[in-house]
């Protein structure tokens, strides 16, 4: 990589400073913080002149070592060095996780776009990747569920259909505002489940079924693929032996019947419940417990909403106390906002994803040519994914449709279009791509064969900070100057032909790898 070459040639003329890209393209490739002119620099290859300026020495990469570089990208010795970053390492990852008997909500949307990029990013980074969507498959809500069930279920169970059980949940809370029994029976039939009754268990079973099913339809549209979907019932015969753990290293204790962990700088977290019910947190406990001894991973990471924040690092920092050190990291994702603050539902306030990607296929039938099915639901789910990764993970996002389909802003239409702009030049050209370091360039030409050596280094930058929006960013800035580019200049009959081809396949080369990274489908005509 150019950015570890120079670091190097940097060292060897004593020079460790941190080396940024100037924000301005006429400001160099490189730049860093000097102070004043650096004097007597070494010889290096790689370099074609630095200049000081403003306190910082600017540095330009000789337009050979670029051409080399882009050269690379994408082949086998590309990937293998790529891979280099992660070897011998492994990596598991927390996402998705939706709740059982409910549909599967926008607010589960960023946690399963964001958690995928992130596995997409470290496995091309070399890393062994594991993902485990962790399901909220058990709890005393299934004993409230059942309850209904039998109460005002109008068919069997498992004729039923996700909305089926999500309408008779919300039929419960109502009708146990106004007989409190209705709780009391929940909670014997939630007891009954614990203890293995079978009546419970099978239905309890059938519920977890007809989710899956549907969340299985869910990933399919979203290009997504999980490794594992270990639930919170599959921890359920693992607690006792995180709790002996705990009594051994001699961090739990006893407060009002109950059975909690204290820490220094936050509130203590409960594993047993007064009443003797576990909680949530032990099962995560138990969660982290077999992925150390199964996986043993260098990195756990965990995708879920910012409002589990405190969660998170209560469970981090008991996994210390017991010994289990890989390094964890929470993205906390904010929550997705609507341009108008509301979303127009047919069912109910709960925003169900399968509206969202409805809504999405209909807008995208104005952009996709030919009603071809196919490329109306890849210009749909991209643009859905891509307003999502294209923004910092932490922040709360804004849906706005006209944004999110735009075919000329920083949208998923508008890189998917820039794509197949690429691919049409390049259909009509019977020549060879093809350039070299003494070829002459025009202005933008150059700011465009500038631009490409850098992906390499934004792939690393966005897993060393957990963010797709990196990539996502570097692929906008990428369709920009490529489009400035095409806006200026004739590729096809010219007699600089084959270095405009060559600029244009490897743009398309480009944003089809950080589309792939980003779980976003390319097609060759739109």
């Amino acid at each position: 990589m150019i950015k570890k070459d120079l670091e190097k040639w940097l060292n060897e003329n004593k020079i460790e400073e941190k080396v940024e890209h100037p924000s301005i393209t006429k400001f160099g490739d490189y730049a860093i913080r000097t102070g004043k002119a650096v004097e007597n620099l070494t010889k290096n290859d790689i370099v074609e002149k630095t200049e000081f300026m403003a306190g910082f020495t600017n540095i330009w990469l000789n337009k050979s070592i670029l051409i080399e570089e882009t050269e690379k990208i994408g082949t086998e010795e590309w990937s293998k060095n790529l891979k280099e970053n992660g070897i011998g390492k492994t990596m598991v990852i927390d996402y998705s996780a939706p709740n059982i008997a409910k549909p599967f909500g926008i607010g589960h949307l960023r946690s399963t776009n964001i958690g995928q990029a992130i596995y997409n990013i470290y496995q091309i980074l070399g890393w062994k990747c594991i993902g485990d969507n962790h399901l909220g498959d058990w709890g005393t809500q299934f004993g409230k569920l059942i309850v209904a069930i039998k109460k005002w279920g109008e068919k069997a169970v498992e004729e039923m259909t996700i909305e089926d059980l999500e309408n008779l949940y919300v039929k419960f809370h109502s009708e146990a505002e106004k007989d409190e029994k209705l709780d009391d029976e929940a909670r014997e039939w939630f007891s009954k489940l614990e203890n293995k009754d079978l009546e419970a268990t099978e239905m309890w079973q059938k519920c977890i079924d007809i989710s899956i099913k549907e969340f299985d339809k869910i990933y399919g549209l979203l290009g997504v693929r999980i490794d594992y979907a270990l639930g919170e019932s599959f921890y359920l015969d693992k607690m006792d032996a995180v709790v002996k753990l705990m009594e051994d290293k001699n961090i739990i204790r006893e407060s009002e019947g109950a059975k909690i962990i204290e820490f220094k700088t936050m509130p203590p977290a409960m594993a047993i419940k007064s009443n003797g019910t576990t909680t949530y947190f032990l099962r995560d406990m138990a969660t982290v417990k077999y992925r150390m001894e199964t996986w043993n991973p260098d990195l756990i990471i965990y995708e879920i909403g910012a409002d589990q924040e405190l969660h998170c690092r209560q469970v981090f920092e008991t996994s210390k106390m017991l010994g289990w050190t890989p390094q964890f990291y929470n993205v906390a994702h904010g929550m997705i906002r609507w341009k108008d603050g509301k979303f127009s539902t047919r069912k109910g306030q709960t925003i169900h994803l399968s509206e969202v990607i409805d809504k999405a296929m209909e807008e995208a039938k104005k952009i996709a040519p030919d009603n071809d099915e196919k490329k109306i639901k890849a210009v749909a789910i991209g643009a859905i994914k891509f307003n999502d990764l294209n923004q910092d993970p932490k922040k709360d996002i804004i849906f706005d449709w006209e944004k999110v389909m735009s075919m000329e802003g920083n949208s998923g239409p508008y890189l998917q279009y820039t794509y197949a702009r690429c691919q049409s030049v390049l259909s009509k050209s019977q020549k060879n791509a093809g350039i070299s370091g003494e070829t002459k360039l025009e202005l933008e030409e150059e700011n465009l064969l500038r631009e490409f050596y850098k992906f390499e280094e934004k792939i690393i930058e966005a897993a060393e900070r957990f963010s797709p929006a990196v990539v996502a960013e570097y692929l906008i800035n990428l369709a920009r100057k490529y489009n400035e580019f095409y806006a200026k200049f004739r590729v096809i009959g010219e007699e600089a032909e084959e270095q405009r081809l060559f600029l244009t396949e490897r743009t398309a080369s480009i944003l089809k790898l950080g589309l792939t990274l980003l779980g976003i489908e390319t097609m060759e005509k739109m």
